[in-house]
């Protein structure tokens, strides 16, 4: 199973059809090469293997940003206690 974090656009590099994102924390440039529709800074978007596959809506985004953020402190938690 795969899951895919939301990654918040914070750099378009047009002449490379790529951005950079930051999901969770961490940036990385991925490529834009399968996106039909134009991305700009601010886009919340979905990576599959260095790829953008989709742009999501900014609620839906921090919806999932949240409950990953829930998901990691638990485990963070759990791992203390044992």
């Amino acid at each position: 199973m795969c899951l895919s974090i939301p990654s918040q656009v914070i750099a378009l590099h047009e002449d490379e059809q790529a951005v950079t994102v930051d999901t969770m924390g961490v940036k990385r440039k991925v490529s834009s090469h399968l996106m039909a529709e134009a991305l700009e800074i601010g886009d919340y978007v979905l990576i599959h293997i260095g790829f953008v596959m989709n742009k999501i809506d900014k609620a839906d985004a921090m919806e999932s940003l949240a409950l990953y953020r829930e998901i990691v402190e638990k485990l963070e938690q759990e791992q203390q206690e044992s």
